[in-house]
């Protein structure tokens, strides 16, 4: 079981190859009371990413080595994929539009009035706080199914996917009677008596994509 270190205070880390811009914002932020981290380029700030970092990412778009995108890019492949804020020099609408695509919280020009970098922080500090929430809500789920089989784990999948113990016999190429032990031994485990709180534990777990009716 992956242990997962308490969050850190929420923190704004802005990644600038600009070093006037990073002092510039940096003093803007802790004037109005958050904690407030610099890094010169992406790739120094994904050294410094753990899953123990919580907060946003205020992030230039072009930057040497690894831009803005490709922060980006990398952090939604992270088990910490904090919320990215675009703030940029210069911008375009179609990178504008693939940015919000990939879950940017806002993508704003530098000349920007400063409430509206301090509004999106405020929005992407609170979708931090849901995600984390989520995902260990996530990590309580998923110990749940610790005693789960390999085998008794292939049936659950398709027991929540509506299938019935001879489509489940027929798929897994099993005798229905061993089938329907696994569903016994599965309920038993997870002390539960419904499909339909098989289907809800696992889709807090986010363990299958269970299809909604």
């Amino acid at each position: 079981m992956t242990v997962v270190p308490p969050a850190t205070p929420p923190t704004i880390y802005i990644v600038d190859d600009d070093a006037s811009f990073l002092r510039s914002v940096s003093r803007l932020l802790r004037a109005v009371g958050y904690p407030v981290e610099t890094f010169m380029s992406a790739q120094e700030f994904l050294d410094r990413l753990s899953p123990a970092l919580s907060g946003c990412v205020v992030s230039d778009l072009h930057m040497p080595e690894l831009d803005g995108m490709e922060l980006q890019a990398a952090l939604r492949e992270t088990d910490n994929p904090l919320p990215v804020i675009f703030l940029t020099g210069q911008g375009d609408i179609p990178t504008t539009v693939k940015a919000m695509q990939g879950g940017a919280v806002d993508f704003l020009m530098k000349i920007s009035p400063k409430e509206k970098l301090l509004e999106a922080i405020e929005r992407a500090l609170e979708q931090n706080q849901r995600e984390r929430e989520t995902r260990a809500r996530q990590r309580v789920s998923r110990g749940q199914f610790g005693e789960l089989s390999e085998r008794e784990m292939e049936v659950l999948s398709h027991v929540v996917r509506g299938r019935m113990n001879k489509e489940i016999a027929a798929d897994l190429d099993i005798n229905l009677r061993t089938v329907k032990l696994h569903r016994t031994n599965i309920t038993r485990k997870l002390k539960v008596q419904s499909v339909a709180e098989l289907t809800r534990l696992v889709d807090e777990a986010g363990l299958f994509r269970v299809p909604k009716n």
